[in-house]
């Protein structure tokens, strides 16, 4: 498939109307938001898109209030990396994973629920890379975003060491993959 038929065919691949965007923006709805009632309503009017943020997105969001989302993060212990080098995978972890789910709408909506419900972020211990690459199988048997990072090698680790591993959804979700471990 060209790429010109790939966007016209996927709307999650299409780009919005900055018309209709600065409309919604200037109706105080969030540019995340905005977004995405463009999307669902396939850029045919700001007034569509509005409508559907008002009508759907308010009430989906008054629904999930008690609904929260986290991401966390699982580092490689077995690497014995120093702290810089933690945060570092960790930030590395981070960026990957949000870049990632800007590849779905229903992983866009989530980021957007995620920051706006704390962008709450847990940094937990691994034990080693087969038990990240355990983990990451179970998040994606649920259907949660992932992200492993490998490193370049050009420090502490070797190349192509997984070093942390990020997940993100529902917090019960994200429980069920990773609330048996330790705090960093």
């Amino acid at each position: 498939m060209e790429p010109s038929e790939q966007s016209a065919a996927d709307p999650e691949s299409q780009e919005v109307n900055p018309v209709y965007l600065q409309q919604l923006r200037e109706l105080d709805i969030p540019e995340e938001a905005a977004k995405q009632a463009l999307l669902h309503t396939r850029n045919v009017s700001a007034e569509e898109a509005a409508m559907y943020y008002f009508n759907k997105l308010e009430n989906e969001e008054e629904g999930d209030e008690d609904l929260m989302f986290k991401m966390v993060f699982v580092v490689n212990m077995d690497l014995s990396m120093g702290v810089g080098k933690v945060a570092a995978q960790v930030g590395h972890a981070a960026v990957g994973l949000y870049q990632a789910m800007q590849e779905k709408n229903s992983w866009r909506e989530m980021a957007w629920k995620w920051d706006h419900s704390g962008a709450k972020k847990v940094v937990l211990q691994g034990s080693n890379m087969a038990h990240l690459l355990e983990l990451q199988a179970l998040a994606m048997s649920l259907s949660l975003p992932t992200y492993l990072v490998q490193d370049a090698g050009l420090t502490q680790v070797e190349s192509g060491s997984r070093t942390v591993l990020a997940i993100i959804g529902e917090e019960e979700m994200v429980n069920n993959v990773t609330g048996s471990l330790k705090l960093l």
